[in-house]
């Protein structure tokens, strides 16, 4: 088998968790994130959509982080997600940071919107 080194170029992958904090390109950042290719962000969490609306033209699809295990997204931000045209997916963080790095090495437009653990 034949394996690659995986490529990130300017992007910042997410590299740990932990309770309460994220470490993302080497640099630790505590509470709720929003992360794209491009830079990381606070963010207040379900409440806090227009965070997520402003990724509309950025992003094809938003991981939600909801914490240690999956949940349901609320259904005012599933909504307003749904209307602006922007496809959510609820899983666990530890699972939405796996799979955000794996589609952004491929060069995917992909963001996080993430609950610490």
């Amino acid at each position: 088998m034949r394996l690659n080194e995986v490529v990130y170029s300017d992007a910042k992958p997410v590299d740990g968790y932990g309770p309460g904090f994220f470490r993302i390109g080497g640099e630790v950042f505590e509470g709720p994130l929003v992360v794209t290719s491009t830079g990381v962000s606070s963010w207040g969490g379900y409440d806090d959509v227009e965070a997520l609306l402003a990724l509309k033209n950025l992003v094809d699809v938003i991981f939600v982080g909801t914490g240690a295990e999956i949940a349901h997204l609320p259904a005012s931000l599933r909504s307003a997600l749904d209307e602006a045209g922007i496809g959510a997916e609820p899983m666990s963080s530890p699972a939405a940071c796996r799979t955000y790095n794996v589609l952004l090495s491929e060069g995917r437009r992909v963001a996080l919107a993430l609950i610490p653990v």
